[in-house]
């Protein structure tokens, strides 16, 4: 690289400052008549000459310095200034520069290790983390906060649910008051979308705030899980307690009957034992989707991780369910393709669900009638690609003030019937929460005196 040619007047006052001392001595001799005008303009000459070689190279020397510097800076490394020919003095200046911007290079290459290291240990922090600006615009979100607020982005990128949790008035005010008094604030906030959960935002105020701008974090905990806990533990003490009573107090009353009254009849014992062990099965499957419908509402905030074989699962579970149809001599109608995937979900509870409708369908659906199970590739209301399973039954149908309350927990539209169908109560509940943690939909349509259809929506590959 070639220095920049100086400019006329700066070479000119170089020169000028170079040689004005000498010039200006050699005139007082001459005026003074200690040198002769001929010796005398010689060594002028040679004086203004010598001055302006030495103003020459002292700013072309300068003009490559500053060249280099400024490319050096522009590319961000360190300049390489051994540019000859030197003059010594500029030659330490341009040492020392190089020194000075090899010790920045290696702090700053420091200062990016550790910026990337912080960055690192941010993203793999298994609560959600937030960093907003002063005014609460979010800056950065780490990879447990982007999988609470919205589908995973780009590392650091803020989730689009962000804005929703920023409103949240419980969190708003936490802000304000650390804000305000630079100290520490807490919040519990509930999310309804897409399923429940439970959190617990700690917001810290940073100062001095961070290289982006960085004012405030705030650090998400889930409780989801753990309230869930508390909440089925009470719910299933109080419905327990609730459902069992009656089967307790005919097994109790049965047993009685046996010991006393009944000692010496075996027929009657027979027929009294015949429904004690019904009302013994009765509690056995009510305890059994209890603690299954316990354990799904505990998970449903997190999202199944497997695949699928909807179409699979439908076939087989048609099949275990032959017994069932024999007692009821209903007939089922399969329209299933060879294959339709659900991902991402949990083939288990695919079949809960396939069986719960089934079994709701064939209990409640008309003696010697007809069920029917499709299977088919289908988008979502919001496009996504998925599968859609519909079991219809051509039983009474459902009154349409009933419809709503279906999936809550051991409602029934005709409680004597449902209890001598076998029915514990449950079985809708469990679907629902299983299409929910699937992030799947579940609609039903009912007439009354035509039938029931109960439709369920997956997500696909």
């Amino acid at each position: 690289m070639t220095g920049e040619r100086p400019r006329f007047g700066p070479w000119l006052r170089a020169a000028g400052v170079v040689c004005g001392m000498p010039v200006a001595a050699l005139l007082l001799l001459m005026g003074m008549g200690a040198l002769a005008p001929g010796p005398g303009f010689l060594a002028l000459a040679a004086t203004i000459g010598a001055a302006a070689l030495v103003a020459r190279v002292w700013l072309g020397n300068l003009a490559r310095l500053a060249t280099r510097i400024r490319a050096a800076a522009a590319g961000g490394g360190v300049p390489e200034l051994h540019v000859t020919p030197l003059l010594p003095s500029v030659q330490d200046v341009a040492d020392g520069v190089t020194r000075l911007a090899r010790s920045l290079a290696e702090r700053g290459a420091q200062v990016e290790q550790l910026r990337r290291a912080d960055a690192a240990i941010i993203e793999a922090l298994p609560d959600p983390l937030l960093v907003l600006s002063a005014d609460r615009v979010p800056l950065r979100a780490n990879r447990a906060a982007r999988d609470v607020l919205g589908a995973p982005q780009g590392p650091g990128t803020p989730p689009a649910d962000t804005a929703v949790v920023l409103r949240h008035p419980a969190l708003a005010e936490a802000l304000d008051i650390a804000l305000a008094t630079g100290s520490p604030a807490t919040a519990d906030l509930t999310l309804p979308v897409p399923v429940a959960r439970d959190l617990m935002a700690q917001v810290i105020p940073l100062d001095p705030p961070l290289a982006d701008g960085g004012r405030i974090l705030v650090v998400l905990s889930d409780r989801t899980r753990e309230r869930a806990v508390e909440r089925t533990r009470a719910d299933f003490v109080a419905n327990a307690s609730h459902e069992l009573r009656t089967p307790l107090a005919s097994l109790i009353g049965f047993i009685e009957t046996i010991r006393g009254p009944a000692a010496d009849d075996p027929a009657a014992q027979q027929r009294f034992l015949q429904i004690m062990a019904e009302q013994a099965d009765r509690m056995r499957r009510l305890i059994d989707d209890l603690l299954g419908l316990s354990r799904i509402e505990v998970s449903e905030h997190q999202a199944p991780a497997g695949r699928a074989d909807v179409a699979g699962v439908a076939r087989s579970e048609a099949e275990a369910l032959a017994p069932i149809l024999a007692a009821r001599k209903a007939q089922l109608a399969l329209d299933v393709p060879e294959e339709a995937i659900a991902d991402p979900a949990d083939a288990d509870q695919v079949g809960q669900v396939v069986r719960n409708l089934l079994d709701n369908a064939i209990r409640h659906g008309r003696q010697g009638g007809d069920v029917r199970l499709s299977v088919t590739m289908a988008a979502g209301r919001d496009g996504r690609p998925g599968v859609a399973i519909a079991v219809t039954d051509d039983g009474p149908g459902i009154p349409r003030d009933h419809i709503p309350r279906l999936t809550e927990r051991f409602y029934r539209v005709d409680r004597g019937r449902s209890r001598s169908a076998g029915g514990t109560g449950l079985g809708l509940a469990i679907v629902k929460h299983i299409v929910n943690r699937h992030r799947g939909t579940l609609a039903i349509e009912s007439e009354e005196g035509v039938g029931t259809t109960f439709r369920v929506w997956l997500p696909g590959p």
